[in-house]
């Protein structure tokens, strides 16, 4: 999808105004739809032998999934536990079989966002739409992994998941409704099953609206904790060289930099640059999941070009002397929010033993 195209649904998307409106009837279709295949996934869902955390939205577009999903990996192999991945692969040909990082964790073969997560944590990763298949291939091939993550497994039911983390962003619920009328792929009532409801900001943005109580389930609300990501160092592509953000700042911050972005919401990256104190001179939005053209890079004015590492892993000009990957930290409300989880998940693992005893 085009950015022009994604910028007019997401106009729609923000109010219910007459162009949505008249959308209502597909989005009652696709509710219908949707609601039977969830309930037929989870009907014959396959239960891992290891206890199974799902990050995922109900929002249309990048809310923040991967970040969280570095977040709980790293923090649970701190806290002692073998994880790994299972994800979809998208943007990648994966073929009828489960693909594993073992055979190479490039772009290429398990998709951007699996390949980063690869990087960035060194888990091992399996990839295929069917995350029950992928689950297995991973759980054979690394008898030791004690915990499964499924990025972006929200509405694959056929996978049995012990906890749910859905990511938001600002933009909330949106207008509340459903595709194509709205931005929702589950009604809002979905978040009260949630066990984390994480909320990702911007350096200086405010909280969405809370949902309307009649969209929630009182009695069931999900632990709620804001998200916002900063630099944290930066990597020069074309020589490997990694500076921590406040050299990175000195050597290099000074002058006006442009920034390029091919992610779900490309404001966002400008936004955490621009609090941090880097002047943008220019901006490039690029299509979620696409590389960035190096004829696009050429055009750009002399001078350190900021991407983000979701492109770096996909970039069309990786030996550009001007391009820099900005690696960025999460930091939470509530950091003790990781523990909670290690808690909750033990607690399915003992679960599962006495099951299976």
């Amino acid at each position: 999808m085009s950015r022009g195209l994604e910028d007019l649904m997401l106009a729609i998307w923000s109010r219910r105004g007459v162009p949505s409106t008249l959308l209502l009837p597909l989005s009652w279709l696709y509710g219908r739809l949707s609601a039977r295949r969830l309930r037929a996934g989870a009907r014959n869902a396959w239960k891992a032998p290891v206890p199974v955390v799902v990050v995922g939205n109900i929002l249309v577009g990048g809310t923040g999934k991967t970040p969280v999903t570095i977040a709980v990996c790293q923090a649970l192999r701190a806290r002692g536990w073998r994880p790994g991945i299972v994800s979809r692969g998208y943007g990648a040909a994966i073929g009828p079989e489960p693909r594993l990082s073992d055979g190479g964790g490039d772009a290429a073969r398990l998709g951007d966002e699996p390949a980063l997560i690869h990087a960035a944590t060194g888990a091992p990763v399996a990839v295929h739409p069917r995350r029950a298949l992928a689950a297995a291939a991973l759980l054979a091939a690394h008898p030791d992994t004690d915990v499964l993550i499924a990025d972006d497994g929200l509405q694959h039911t056929a996978l049995a998941r012990d906890l749910e983390i859905i990511v938001q962003d600002g933009r909330g619920v949106g207008n509340g409704r459903l595709l194509p009328a709205g931005p929702l792929r589950e009604p809002p009532g979905r978040l009260a099953r949630a066990d984390w409801l994480v909320t990702h900001l911007a350096a200086d943005e405010p909280m969405p609206p809370a949902t309307p109580a009649s969209s929630v389930d009182a009695e069931r609300a999900p632990r709620t904790v804001v998200m916002r990501l900063r630099p944290e160092g930066a990597t020069h592509l074309a020589s490997g060289r990694d500076l921590p953000w406040d050299a990175w700042r000195a050597e290099l911050g000074a002058a006006p930099c442009s920034a390029a972005a091919g992610i779900g919401r490309p404001e966002r990256f400008f936004a955490m640059l621009r609090a941090a104190g880097v002047v943008l001179s220019h901006t490039l939005r690029v299509p979620d999941h696409q590389a960035i053209p190096a004829d696009a890079l050429r055009d750009l004015p002399p001078g350190p070009i900021l991407i983000t590492p979701k492109d770096a892993v996909k970039c069309a000009a990786p030996h550009d002397p001007r391009l820099w990957a900005v690696r960025a930290a999460p930091a939470f409300s509530d950091p003790g929010w990781l523990d909670d989880l290690d808690r909750a998940l033990r607690e399915a693992a003992a679960r599962g033993r006495a099951d299976g005893a």
